[in-house]
């Protein structure tokens, strides 16, 4: 009994659905793609051409080590915070 009240709601199911060689031949017409947005060009160094996560390793690297182990604070890191800000305007980033 219960295999045939499956079999007939599997049926009742199939009537429903169209066949697959009509799909798709509607009057409606597909929407057009969307416009693609348009992203802000990176800025980039004026020396090595690197954005600005990448342009003064040399620097960058030593400010960070310092801030994370001695704090903004310490003056030798705020020496090294200003010599990385100085080498990122050198390569033509605007920072305060």
């Amino acid at each position: 009994f219960a295999s045939s009240r499956l079999q007939q709601k599997q049926s009742n199911l199939f009537v429903h659905l169209q066949p697959c060689d009509k799909m798709g031949q509607g009057s409606s017409t597909p929407a057009p793609p969307p416009a693609p947005e348009a992203k802000p060009q990176k800025k980039l160094g004026i020396k090595t051409g690197k954005p600005i996560c990448c342009c003064c390793p040399d620097t960058k690297k030593p400010r960070d080590e310092c801030v994370v182990f001695k704090g903004e604070e310490d003056p030798d890191c705020k020496k090294l915070i200003e010599a990385h800000k100085m080498c990122l305007r050198d390569e033509g980033f605007d920072v305060k």
